[in-house]
């Protein structure tokens, strides 16, 4: 029997969002404890082997790029078909987008992997520190079609209503990586007999890999159970412009945003790496206590996403808008409710990454100061979520190129350094960037949506 499509198109707004966020949020909090597992484990090795990791988070946005916004274009035009009522046409769009997915992961893996060793040492990484960032980014690379393929999977279960498939897979990994992570890491001796040896740093990168094959096999069963295959073809499988470029178009944006997020993110380090390897450590280290707070919000994103798309697709443009207004409501809450803890015992969290004191002081003040940050990244990715839905996405582009380019060279050079403020500069310098382009990006869809209701009631 074919799993039911949740319509979102009726009834109670804040019920549709809480039953999509809620399990959402759960998942991403066992992906972000995820996180948390390999951060420790290589911080347990070294402060060189934890500030690798730190280094090869770019990368790693750049890989999920692809996949994520491939991802977002499926749940995008996905949720608009089901809210026309034209479920007969998705599958056409599913396997297209499968297809773009396989080539992106094959074109990212080789030109990245050329120029590994160049990317680290912009960064002034060199000895082991450029030995363990190499190491763990190449096992990840290769592996990159598990993660872009599991978005894309993901993306046609969100517009479906469905986020606790995709929940159950970040929560199973959480515990299989518990056991892989230093099973990898250190090899398995029993009774002095070696069973296989340790592969140290890039074990953490294997482990993750392992995972996400597992996760894409759970998640192509869930897909199977929509019946959308019914519709399939032979011809299904054969590249189409015309559905390729509306799922590029959709998809595009989203990707070169998350891509060029992972250009601020080397720009960012770069700053950050003219104040020593301690201050690397401490933001790698604080970012990962910082997607604690932000997981609430990454359900509420998700949520508005397939909300907007469905409601889009049949015409409820006023359901947008609410939707969007109860959303940020519930940010701010889950904001007030979750960072400000987390501040508070900054300190104590640190310390489970590391000892070194100064990464401890470094840390916790970049902490201290995001606080005043986190509200303008739920006013980014929600505005972004309603844009995706509406099929309006080109805006986030260029405000993640306002992020990543010009801002911080404004921004971080003042503070930092034309004021004096040192690696505090750099934390303040991403409060001012991310505040600009959060009212920027919130005023637009707004103005989007206002558009859209006016040409409905003229018509």
């Amino acid at each position: 029997m074919d799993k039911p499509v949740l319509d979102l198109t009726k009834g109670s707004v804040y019920k549709h969002i809480m039953g999509m966020a809620v399990p959402a949020s759960i998942g991403y909090f066992f992906n972000t404890m995820y996180n948390f597992t390999d951060t420790f484990w290589a911080g347990r090795s070294s402060t060189a082997a934890l500030a690798a990791l730190s280094l090869a988070f770019p990368v790693y946005i750049v890989i999920l790029a692809f996949g994520s916004g491939i991802g977002a274009g499926v749940t995008g035009i996905i949720s608009n078909l089901y809210g026309k009522g034209k479920k007969d046409q998705v599958v056409e769009y599913f396997i297209q987008s499968i297809i773009l997915g396989i080539f992106f992961s094959i074109l990212t893996s080789i030109s990245m992997y050329i120029f590994l060793n160049q990317i680290f040492s912009l960064f002034n990484a060199e000895g082991e520190l450029l030995k363990y960032a190499v190491e763990y980014t190449s096992v990840i690379i290769f592996g990159s079609v598990f993660f872009i393929l599991n978005f894309i999977i993901n993306g046609l279960l969100n517009a479906s209503g469905d986020t606790r498939s995709f929940s159950k897979t970040l929560i199973a990994g959480f515990f299989i990586n518990i056991l892989l992570d230093p099973l990898l890491m250190s090899g398995l001796t029993i009774r002095g007999i070696e069973y296989f040896p340790g592969m140290g740093i890039p074990g953490i990168a294997l482990a993750t890999v392992l995972v996400q094959a597992g996760s894409l096999i759970y998640l192509s069963s869930c897909a199977l159970k929509l019946g959308i295959f019914r519709d399939c073809r032979k011809t299904s499988f054969i590249p189409k412009f015309n559905e390729m470029k509306e799922i590029i178009a959709q998809a595009a944006p989203a990707a070169l945003n998350m891509i060029i997020m992972a250009a601020g993110v080397f720009v960012i380090t770069y700053y950050i790496s003219r104040f020593g390897e301690n201050a690397i450590a401490a933001y790698g280290a604080g970012m990962r206590i910082e997607q604690i707070a932000l997981i609430p919000n990454i359900g509420l994103n998700t949520a508005l996403a397939s909300f907007t798309g469905q409601n889009n697709g049949a015409g409820h443009t006023d359901r947008i808008r609410e939707g969007l207004f109860k959303s940020l409501f519930l940010g701010l809450i889950l904001f007030l409710a979750v960072m400000v803890p987390v501040v508070l015992f900054a300190g104590k969290i640190l310390r489970i990454f590391t000892d070194n004191s100064e990464v401890l002081r470094i840390g916790v003040l970049y902490l201290k100061i995001q606080l005043f940050a986190f509200y303008s990244y739920i006013l980014l990715f929600q505005s972004g979520s309603v844009l995706q839905g509406i099929k309006k996405p080109g805006m986030i582009l260029w405000t993640g190129i306002y992020r990543q380019v010009p801002a911080p060279f404004i921004f971080f050079n003042l503070f930092a350094f034309t004021l004096g403020l040192g690696i505090a500069g750099i934390w303040w310098g991403i409060v001012a960037v991310n505040w600009t382009a959060g009212l920027v990006l919130l005023f637009h869809t707004l103005k989007k949506i206002r558009g859209k209701i006016n040409t409905e009631q003229h018509f």
